[in-house]
């Protein structure tokens, strides 16, 4: 069974930097590709970005240049670094995993199997 869990949510006035963390229990952790996605009220769940099992990673257009996902195998984990965040970026941010997720799906929520309950990301003055 794997479970993800995030931290690292909080408020942040626009111009700020943030860091999400996501922590994958289970094993063969180096198998998975693993994602970022967010969801503001009223909106569809969005991708942000994602780091798949070798290490490559592909960001939405919104949030290229400033953010940047990074993955440590030996801890089992995947983090998030946000930086020049902006009103928009405010939404719960989701981690999310899979296996075996072609490279013309992983925007997709659809295509993972696991996520996490989600943290909340506020960026206000």
């Amino acid at each position: 069974q794997v479970q993800l869990a995030e931290s690292g949510g909080g408020l942040v006035p626009p111009g700020g930097s943030l860091g999400l963390s996501c922590k994958v229990s289970g094993s063969n952790f180096r198998q998975y590709t693993v994602g970022w996605f967010r969801q503001a009220p009223g909106k569809e769940r969005e991708f942000v970005a994602t780091i798949r099992y070798n290490g490559h990673t592909y960001y939405s257009d919104s949030v290229k240049d400033r953010f940047t996902i990074s993955r440590d195998n030996a801890k089992n984990t995947v983090s998030l670094q946000m930086s020049n965040l902006k009103a928009e970026d405010t939404a719960v941010y989701y981690c999310a995993a899979d296996r075996g997720i072609i490279l013309s799906s992983i925007r997709l929520p659809a295509q993972y199997d696991y996520w996490g309950q989600g943290t909340q990301v506020t960026v206000s003055s």
